[in-house]
């Protein structure tokens, strides 16, 4: 399979929005090790953005913010989660996906994208 860092063609955006897949099944998440993982994604992210490779890569955070203010938060997250789903609708965005599932196989598909062994994600289909 090959890198995410490779799946952008020429002038797109990657958009890097979770590390679960970075923790190995039987690395202790300690809070040390999550951070860890974090900044080796953000300095693959800035490297990246430097290489002259006509593409260009960030983190994003749904969760940013929410012990601070509360309905700020809600506003945002909506709003975020409207554009979001604005642009999958449009095909403007391309997900990852690792994998797909019938429901009837949901157990299967959780215990696949908790085990932390897969890059993109995991979806259930009726």
């Amino acid at each position: 399979m090959p890198s995410l860092f490779q799946s952008p063609r020429p002038w797109g955006t990657l958009v890097s929005y979770g590390v679960a897949s970075e923790l190995r099944s039987g690395r202790k998440a300690s809070l040390l090790t999550l951070t860890s993982v974090f900044v080796q994604l953000l300095s693959r992210l800035t490297l990246w953005n430097v290489l002259p490779n006509s593409r260009h890569a960030s983190f994003y955070d749904f969760w940013a913010g929410h012990m601070v203010g509360r309905a700020a938060f809600r506003r945002r997250f909506h709003e975020d989660l409207t554009a979001l789903l604005d642009l999958l609708s449009q095909k403007s965005i391309t997900p990852h996906v690792a994998a797909r599932f019938p429901l009837r196989e949901a157990a299967a598909a959780m215990e696949l994208a908790e085990s932390r062994t897969i890059q993109g994600k995991v979806v259930i289909v009726p």
